[in-house]
C-alpha cells in the first residue's frame, strides 16, 4: 500500500499527463492487475477461505473451483460468485 505523500506525488503526476502519457500508464496498469490476478490464482486452492468487496459489500466464501483469471466463490446464504483472482483476499 502506498503512502499518502506518494499518493499526492502520483496524484499531481497524472494531471500533468498527455493523452500518450495516460495511455502508457493505463496499459501498464492494466499488465500490473493481470500479474496480481496470476499472482493470486497460484496461490489459491480449492477449499481456501476467501474475501472481496463485492456489490453487497465485503464478502466471505470458500473457493470452489480456480480457472484461468476467475475463481467460483460459494458465499452459502448469497450463492456462488465468478470473482475475478485481483479482487480476491485470503482469509487466515
Amino acid at each position: 500500500m502506498l503512502k499518502s505523500t506518494e499518493m499526492e506525488t502520483i496524484n499531481g503526476l497524472v494531471s500533468k499527463m498527455s493523452l500518450e502519457d495516460v495511455k502508457m500508464v493505463s496499459e501498464r496498469l492494466n499488465m500490473q492487475r493481470t500479474f496480481i490476478g496470476k499472482q493470486t490464482i497460484r496461490s489459491l486452492m480449492k477449499g481456501d477461505r476467501v474475501s472481496f468487496n463485492g456489490r453487497r459489500g465485503l464478502t466471505e466464501g470458500t473457493v470452489m473451483k480456480v480457472n484461468i483469471k476467475n475463481v467460483v466463490v460459494d458465499c452459502a446464504p448469497n450463492g456462488r460468485w465468478n470473482v475475478p483472482a485481483s479482487m480476491l483476499t485470503k482469509v487466515a
